[in-house]
C-alpha cells in the first residue's frame, strides 16, 4: 500500500507548521495549508499544492473544502490551544482518517489525546522534516538527518528482503547505504553478521547519504 496518492492538510502555518507543509510537498505529495492570516498564505502558496486562508474550527469551511476526503491532518495551529482542540474535534468528526496535532504542554497533550488524535507532537522536540518522512514513507521507521548529506534510517524489512541474508542482499553496493544494526523485537544486533538471515518485522538501522536513502523510499514504496 504506497502513500503516494494520499493527501495531506496542515493547519496553521506557524515555523512548525510551515516546516512540516513544506517538507510533505517537497517529498512530492498534494498538500493544502490553511491558515487564517493572508500573510502566511501568501508566503506558503508557491511550495504546496493549495493554500487557503480559513478558520479551521468552522465545520461548514472544513466540509466546503473536502477535508473529509484528506488522509493525514496536521494540527500545527500555535498558542491558541481553544482552536487547536476544536479543530482536532471536527477532524475526527467529519471522519479524517490520521490526525497528528501540536501541543503546548502536557494538559493539552491530555485533552488532545481523549478527543480521539491520533498522534501529539511537542514541536521543540520534534523537527518538521522527520515527522514528513515518518508520514510518507510506509518503510521509513524513524529518521534522523545527520546533515544535509547524511541521515540514518530505520528501515523495516521488505518482504523481498525477507529470507536473505545481509551478504546476499548486498545493500552497500546496491543502494549505497551501510546496515549499522538490525532491530528484532526488543533486542539490537549491533554490527550483525554478514550471514545473518533478515526476517518479517525485522528493523534494519542504516546509514547513507540522504540521496541513497531518498531512492531507497521510492523505490519500496511502490512495492506496498
Amino acid at each position: 500500500m504506497g502513500k503516494k496518492n494520499k493527501q495531506y492538510v496542515v493547519f496553521g502555518l506557524g515555523k512548525f507548521g510551515k516546516s512540516v507543509a513544506m517538507s510533505l510537498s517537497k517529498y512530492g505529495n498534494d498538500v493544502l495549508a490553511i491558515d487564517t492570516s493572508e500573510e502566511a498564505i501568501q508566503e506558503i502558496s508557491e511550495h504546496v499544492t493549495h493554500a487557503v486562508q480559513a478558520d479551521g474550527t468552522d465545520e461548514d469551511t472544513l466540509r466546503s473544502l473536502g477535508i473529509s476526503n484528506f488522509d493525514v491532518a496536521v494540527v500545527a495551529i500555535g498558542s491558541n490551544m481553544q482552536s487547536s482542540i476544536m479543530t482536532v474535534m471536527l477532524l475526527k468528526e467529519i471522519g479524517v482518517e490520521y490526525v497528528m496535532a501540536k501541543a503546548q504542554n502536557e494538559i493539552h497533550k491530555k485533552v488532545l489525546e481523549k478527543i480521539g488524535v491520533d498522534r501529539v507532537i511537542f514541536p521543540e522536540r520534534e523537527i518538521g522534516n522527520r515527522i514528513a518522512r515518518n508520514l510518507t514513507s510506509d518503510n521509513i521507521v524513524d529518521y534522523i538527518e545527520l546533515s544535509s548529506e547524511y541521515s540514518i534510517v530505520e528501515i523495516l524489512v521488505l518482504k523481498d528482503w525477507q529470507s536473505k541474508s545481509l551478504a546476499e542482499l548486498n545493500m552497500r553496493a546496491k543502494h549505497g547505504i551501510n546496515v549499522m544494526a538490525i532491530r528484532r523485537g526488543g533486542e539490537i544486533d549491533i554490527s550483525p553478521d554478514a550471514n545473518e538471515t533478515l526476517r518479517e518485522g525485522d528493523v534494519l538501522i542504516v546509514v547513507g547519504s540522504n540521496a541513497d536513502l531518498q531512492k531507497i523510499s521510492r523505490q519500496t514504496e511502490k512495492r506496498f
